[in-house]
């Protein structure tokens, strides 16, 4: 009877576990084998945290499998290192895609952080209305009409509306409403959100025809974009009724209930869900203006979440605060500097947590770099007086050489790899970790005190003449 249990206790098991799988990403590789792939989606478009749905390593003959469960049509994007692409999945649906031959190297001579390189993901054996292709469709027509009428619409010109009823009779022709309530949506929103960019309809407008008196969807980002299309700086650079200076007063003072009240005049923020939004929309805005206090800023969220009875509200303030935290280096959700786990140039791995308690001033550079090499001999100029001064300081050089050979013969058969007699790592392809830090160019400097905190966004490079006033002399 005990096995029988036991049995049947497995297979529910097993059904459930099957059950989180929804959706399949089966792929094959030209040249990545070896390579850690990845599925990642937003939790929400307000924070853009991301959540990781699948991963796998390209097996030896080019092959991976991703899985995920979803119980809506979600936009989501596949990664490999610094590159990924984006695109719709729908449940229930298997996605056969090729990876065709790429270089990995691009990234070695240009920043593609700034110059972005898409994964030339290829997708094959696609039905004619498959969700992506009907979207690729929209696009298209939306900037074939822009283009080819981009005089009426045109902020130097006189643009005429007229044109916009040209686009969007062109844009329903090419993509008719259909059974997928998904992309009826999707045509919707982004014709309201391209409507409203152009000038061709109010606020109040759009919000009349797709907002008011309507289920807030946070499930769909398309919705949510427009949401925040609508208000963005609705609030935070100050309203009609409501002027600035008292704004940033009852931020400073942490008067929440006074700040609510008083947005609450505005039309567009009569309804009380509604009403959040825009408010968290425009906290997040205030966080990142100097005419408000950060602190203040800060207690706002963390109150409206601990307040509000829509618990998708209390979601979003804690991610607010979270990444608030990550970027200035605090405890958070997110992973800290002391998870960091690296190879030295003996291969030994380092984990950064054995020099907690010290100040950790990072050096992320790439060894046959110019400008870091100017950096790194700075820094072996200044290492006896800081050290002998401060003996909790400590330098750490992370070289981000996709080789780690660069690396080792830098320091172990160059003449001058003595002298650079600190700790030295090598980042060993975790491209997610030096995206975390903001390392999007080389040499980037990264400040961590004894207490796990970054005084700065990014610190000071040591030719600045940082290392003669840094933190730890204070």
């Amino acid at each position: 009877m005990k096995r029988l249990v036991a049995i049947l206790m497995a297979l529910l098991m097993g059904g459930a576990l099957a059950a989180q799988v929804n959706v399949e990403l089966v792929g094959s590789s030209a040249n990545a084998a070896g390579k850690r792939i990845a599925l990642y989606c937003y939790e929400d478009m307000l924070t853009q945290t991301e959540r990781l749905l699948a991963e796998d390593v390209v097996d030896s003959t080019g092959n991976f499998r991703l899985g995920c469960y979803v119980t809506y049509p979600r936009l989501v994007y596949v990664e490999v290192e610094t590159y990924s692409q984006s695109f719709y999945v729908e449940p229930g649906r298997r996605y056969e895609v090729y990876l065709p031959e790429f270089d990995w190297g691009i990234n070695e001579q240009q920043n593609v952080y700034l110059a972005p390189v898409a994964l030339p993901l290829e997708f094959m054996n696609l039905p004619p209305d498959e969700l992506n292709l009907q979207v690729l469709a929209l696009e298209r027509t939306v900037d074939s009409v822009l283009d080819t009428h981009r005089v009426h619409f045109d902020f130097r010109f006189h643009r005429d509306k007229r044109y916009f009823d040209t686009l969007m009779a062109a844009v329903n022709a090419r993509v008719p409403d259909g059974e997928n309530t998904f992309m009826n949506r999707y045509k919707d929103y982004t014709l309201a959100r391209l409507q409203l960019a152009l000038g061709f309809a109010t606020r109040s407008q759009v919000a009349a025809r797709y907002v008011k008196d309507q289920p807030v969807l946070y499930h769909d980002e398309n919705y949510m974009l427009l949401l925040f299309d609508l208000y963005a700086d609705l609030i935070s650079q100050g309203m009609r009724k409501v002027p600035l200076h008292r704004l940033t007063d009852w931020v400073a003072r942490g008067d929440l209930a006074a700040y609510m009240d008083s947005v609450g005049t505005e039309p567009l923020l009569y309804d009380e869900q509604l009403r959040e939004v825009a408010v968290l929309v425009a906290l997040k805005e205030s966080y990142y203006d100097a005419r408000y206090d950060r602190e203040g800023v800060r207690r706002m969220v963390e109150l409206l979440g601990s307040q509000s009875k829509f618990p998708e509200h209390g979601k979003l303030a804690r991610r607010l605060l979270d990444k608030w935290s990550a970027e200035k280096g605090e405890q958070s959700t997110e992973k800290g500097v002391f998870d960091i786990v690296l190879p030295d140039v003996d291969g030994n791995r380092v984990s950064l947590d054995s020099l907690r308690g010290n100040w950790l001033y990072l050096s992320f550079v790439r060894v046959n770099d110019p400008h870091s090499q100017r950096e790194i001999e700075t820094m072996a100029h200044f290492r006896d007086s800081v050290y002998a001064k401060h003996p909790d300081v400590r330098f750490i050089s992370i070289s981000c050489d996709r080789e780690f050979q660069k690396m080792y013969h830098f320091l172990r058969n160059s003449k001058r790899g003595a002298r650079y007699n600190w700790t030295w790592l090598h980042f060993d392809g975790d491209y997610r970790m030096l995206e975390r830090l903001g390392v999007v160019s080389y040499p980037t400097f990264v400040l961590i005190d004894p207490e796990g905190r970054r005084p700065y966004e990014l610190a000071p490079s040591p030719e600045s003449g940082f290392l003669l006033h840094a933190p730890w002399d204070r």
